[in-house]
């Protein structure tokens, strides 16, 4: 896979999750990196170290997730940058069904960040409208753009993993 190919002449910067909880979790997400780095309008600049972490809702007994971010530069907009997440995301396996969330996949790509924009479509939100609630998320996109701005919040990415992280400790001084 070839990080930062390309970059200068990609005007776009977006991060995206990565997350996967059946079959071989690591191989799946350097797959969906490699479909991704192959297309000519996206570059993967960087990818954070993977992290496993306990499913958040869903069926109770699935599977721990393996979790990570990369940062990319793009000349597509957001919705098209969307529609290739889930073209791979297709590719490698999954079927989106109704009433999925929380379920176990074998592969699972968001996108958190665009630009410094905000988008608001029935289908597509971005920043992502959980995203500054997830450690599981915020940890490895720090690695990778710690200085990134959330454009609801006007919050860096580490700025929100610092709030993140000390929020179980001011519940537990409340006790």
């Amino acid at each position: 896979m070839r990080l930062g190919a390309r970059t200068g002449t990609l005007p776009h910067a977006a991060y995206i999750g990565l997350g996967a909880n059946l079959g071989d979790r690591e191989a799946t997400l350097r797959k969906a990196l490699a479909h991704l780095a192959s297309r000519e309008d996206i570059a993967i600049v960087l990818v954070s170290s993977f992290i496993e972490t306990e499913p958040l809702g869903g069926p109770p007994g699935q599977p721990l997730y393996l979790n990570g971010a990369a940062a990319l530069r793009t000349s597509l907009s957001a919705r098209g940058l969307l529609a290739a997440l889930l073209a791979v995301e297709h590719e490698l396996g999954r079927r989106r069904t109704a009433g999925e969330r929380n379920a176990p996949r074998p592969v699972d790509l968001d996108l958190l960040l665009y630009d410094e924009q905000i988008v608001d479509e029935a289908d597509l939100t971005v920043p992502h409208p959980r995203m500054h609630e997830r450690l599981f998320v915020l940890q490895p996109l720090a690695e990778v753009a710690p200085l990134a701005v959330h454009a609801r919040l006007g919050k860096t990415v580490r700025q929100l993993l610092a709030e993140i992280l000390v929020k179980p400790q001011m519940n537990a001084n409340r006790r």
